[in-house]
């Protein structure tokens, strides 16, 4: 799975950002990007504890507050400050600040201090609260991230999402489930949280910059253990694909597991979210008229998804075996899916899927998450 962003360091800090400069005017911009970002920096001429000329301390409540140059979650040096910080310890999670795009020499100080990059504002301000936000919000290894659609009509991807999303819960993962079909009813109805107070996809569809991880997370209904993004009784059917990628990225990014209820369509909002998926299981009735189906529906899905697997669902008299359905797609097979007997009755009655720990359903996501979230959080093939 895809590690942390360039900008998450893991270390000590209390999620508050060290400033080294002199220069007002960039001070200035960059206080209003940490206030942008829900952060409060420490601010110093030098690094905290060099001292020296230039070195005094200036932190923004008044005293060093214990931070320091290894620290820090996050450095971020000011072009100005540069010469003063060489010598410093190298650690990771050090930026180099500036406005001058000129400078010809700005890579040779970056170098000197050991700065992971470069940034010129106002260019990289929106880059800058991303990276001070996912200090704020303790941003580590972001959530394993798993799509689920059908590969033909009824094929009971829906069902697998909500119980893969519900066993992962129930497994102590902080999971959160995101309906990505408009069409498809609405996964809060399979939870039987319909009524559930809590924000749906409409609230979210004017988002266009960062949506804040905890924000995201406490808005939105729980049920069962998990969170669930869904949509709502009224007539919108279209989220942009800019809301569609904050939301995706938000939900991911502290950690545990997401699950993406997938439409059969793929436009750009959909692209938006497969791009983000560690992985897509694509579920397949094991009959021949469902793999071709299928087929057309893999096509799509593969112009944007890294890793793209079959679930075989069911057996039909006379039907293809599992091994030959993901044969005939040129996917790795994730397992079969037996038809679990009663389970409409017992979600009509409020029961969702996988809730029975020992229905065939509950087995296979079991045994999917054993596998999928193992010591390296990894994917095996």
């Amino acid at each position: 799975m895809a590690g942390a962003g360039a900008g998450a360091v893991a270390v000590p800090g209390g999620g508050r950002p060290l400033i080294i400069t002199e220069d007002p005017v960039l001070l200035d911009d960059l206080l209003r990007l940490c206030a942008a970002a829900g952060a409060e920096p420490h601010v110093h001429h030098a690094v905290p504890g060099q001292g020296g000329a230039g070195g005094s301390d200036r932190a923004s409540d008044g005293t060093a507050a214990g931070v320091g140059w290894d620290s820090a979650p996050l450095v971020l040096v000011g072009d100005d400050a540069a010469r003063r910080v060489r010598g410093a310890p190298r650690r990771t999670g050090v930026f180099l600040v500036g406005r001058d795009l000129d400078d010809p020499l700005v890579w040779q100080r970056a170098v000197e201090i050991g700065a992971e990059e470069v940034l010129r504002l106002p260019e990289a301000e929106s880059l800058l609260v991303d990276r001070i936000a996912d200090v704020v919000e303790g941003a580590g290894r972001p959530a394993l991230a798993v799509g689920v659609i059908g590969g033909a009509g009824g094929a009971g991807a829906s069902t697998l999402a909500c119980a893969l999303a519900v066993r992962a819960a129930r497994a102590g993962e902080r999971t959160i489930l995101i309906d990505g079909d408009p069409l498809g009813g609405g996964m809060d109805v399979l939870l039987g949280g319909e009524s559930a107070e809590g924000l749906r996809w409409p609230d979210f569809a004017a988002s266009r910059g960062r949506v804040g991880a905890g924000a995201l997370e406490e808005s939105l209904p729980e049920l069962h253990a998990l969170r669930v993004l869904s949509w709502d009784r009224g007539d919108r059917v279209v989220v942009p694909p800019a809301a569609m990628r904050s939301v995706v990225a938000a939900a991911r990014r502290r950690g545990g597991v997401v699950v993406v209820d997938l439409p059969r369509r793929v436009d750009e909002a959909v692209a938006e979210v497969l791009a983000q998926l560690d992985l897509v299981l694509m579920v397949v009735p094991g009959e021949l008229r469902s793999v071709a189906a299928a087929g057309r529906v893999a096509a799509g899905v593969r112009m944007v998804a890294r890793d793209v697997r079959v679930v075989v669902r069911g057996r039909c008299p006379g039907g293809l075996e599992p091994e030959a359905v993901a044969g005939l797609l040129g996917a790795p097979l994730a397992g079969e899916v037996p038809v679990e007997v009663g389970l409409p009755g017992r979600v009509a009655e409020g029961e969702p899927p996988g809730a029975q720990g020992r229905g065939a359903l509950a087995r296979f996501c079991d045994g999917f998450w054993q596998r999928a979230l193992g010591p390296a959080q990894g994917v095996p093939a």
